[in-house]
């Protein structure tokens, strides 16, 4: 076996606590029944592993325990609401009854850390087998599940991998990568050679009431949820005849003057000189085209009336009034939903075309778009599964390659949990500190090779 458990520990926060009770807002409701954001970031760490053992392994453990201090909710599990009236974050007193620590993991592996971190196609098995699973919270008689997990994985000789699975409902990725450069900035510090103001970020903030809700919104979403539960669990899918294909993951790059020569395009061709185009917009389009142009492959032309969907999520942090402060702990996303003629997006002009669209969906939350239409966002979401959209994951905003334990920036990072939902990509600033953006993809071996061929013929045709 490539990768063997060494220990798990269980990590409280330093400074104890507990018995603290914490409400879902309705950005959090939707997010129950999902599942955990999962990340692997790649390091070098050329030594063997008993100073792995020795040195960096007590960092580590110290490290993350000072960082569940500040955000100590991820500590905890969400549980029904004692009255019955929805669900909240709740840790228990003293850590008991499966609260009150975070499982850390502790692995070694045989597989090779070189192909593992790379950007060419790799089996997402062998990624998940460096993430971390959220424990099933035993000893509770009200249930719950935990919100975080996390796995570190030395490479004797060649590197250290840390995997981060955080559930969706906990937070969103700008409090995910919060969390995790507060780790690591602890760690760094632990290490000498750097004072805490610049190691550390600043302080999670922690009132929720800060998510104003006075249209009853997470009430009504849940409610939805529970008459979606209500009618039973969907029929299982047929059982395939032949083994489903095996997943790889892959990363491309957007360099910085490909994404400026499309923005130069989109801007050329709008109607409108306000168009908002950014390198995420273009990114999310040329993604969407290749994505299109691939599995349009081996499938019939489409209708002159059929319509290809995107979605992704926008966060509303400082675009709500008033703001909410960017250290918020929580969910502060909503979602995006972009529509445009299937044979327009597999057209020549396929990436400005999707680009304008994506451009005027962000520009109408302006003002006071963004929570309009918030009432029907959980039904719109549904409604939009079975036509298989795009969607995205992550954002070149969050910096995750800015991610350093003392072990220097990572060689690679891994939004592996893209996998769950087809047609899901990651997107993250580029490597080469040229302001590019990194695409991950996860697909069928097949599908990814004709992704590959879309990417680099949309490159060349630039």
């Amino acid at each position: 076996m490539a990768t063997r458990v060494l220990d798990t520990l269980a990590v409280a926060a330093e400074g104890g606590g507990g018995g603290a009770a914490l409400p879902l807002t309705f950005f959090d409701v939707p997010w129950i029944f999902t599942g955990p954001v999962e990340r692997v970031f790649f390091y070098p760490y050329p030594h063997p592993p008993e100073q792995f053992r020795a040195a960096l392994l007590p960092r580590l453990v110290a490290s993350l325990s000072a960082a569940l201090g500040k955000f100590y909710p991820l500590l905890g599990r969400v549980r029904p609401c004692p009255d019955g009236g929805g669900y909240e974050f709740f840790l228990p007193a003293g850590g008991g009854g499966g609260g009150g620590t975070v499982e850390l993991t502790v692995a070694e592996s045989e597989d090779d850390f070189d192909e593992l971190s790379g950007d060419g196609p790799r089996d997402v098995a062998r990624l998940y087998s460096l993430v971390p699973r959220l424990p099933v919270v035993e000893g509770s008689a009200d249930g719950g599940f935990a919100l975080a997990a996390v796995q570190v994985t030395v490479f004797a000789g060649r590197g250290v991998a840390v995997g981060v699975s955080i559930h969706h409902v906990a937070c969103d990725d700008s409090s995910y990568m919060h969390f995790v450069k507060t780790w690591a900035g602890h760690c760094r510090l632990a290490s000498g050679g750097e004072d805490a103001g610049a190691a550390l970020p600043p302080p999670p903030f922690l009132d929720r009431a800060v998510i104003a809700d006075p249209r009853g919104l997470a009430a009504r979403t849940l409610d939805e949820m529970r008459q979606l539960a209500a009618n039973g669990p969907p029929p299982p899918p047929p059982v395939p005849a032949v083994p489903p294909p095996k997943l790889v993951i892959r990363s491309f790059t957007l360099a910085r003057g490909c994404i400026d020569k499309m923005k130069q395009r989109v801007a050329a061709d709008a109607k409108d000189a306000t168009t908002h185009c950014s390198a995420f917009t273009v990114a999310c389009a040329f993604a969407w085209a290749c994505l299109a142009r691939s599995a349009s492959a081996d499938a019939p032309s489409p209708a002159s009336d059929e319509r290809a969907h995107l979605l992704f999520s926008v966060e509303c942090r400082r675009r709500l009034s008033p703001p909410v402060p960017q250290e918020y702990l929580g969910n502060c996303l909503r979602p995006c939903f972009v529509e445009v003629g299937a044979r327009d997006l597999l057209g020549a002009d396929g990436v400005t075309t999707a680009a304008a669209a994506i451009g005027a969906a962000i520009r109408a939350l302006d003002g006071d778009g963004v929570l309009a239409g918030a009432e029907g966002w959980f039904q719109k979401i549904l409604s939009l599964v079975p036509r298989r959209p795009m969607s995205v994951g992550g954002s070149p905003r969050y910096g995750v390659y800015d991610t350093d334990f003392g072990l220097g920036r990572p060689s690679k990072v891994e939004l592996v949990s893209i996998d769950k939902t087809p047609g899901t990509v990651s997107l993250a600033e580029g490597t080469d500190g040229q302001r590019g953006i990194e695409v991950g993809v996860a697909l069928p071996e097949a599908d990814m090779a004709r992704f590959a061929s879309c990417f680099s013929d949309g490159l060349y045709q630039l």
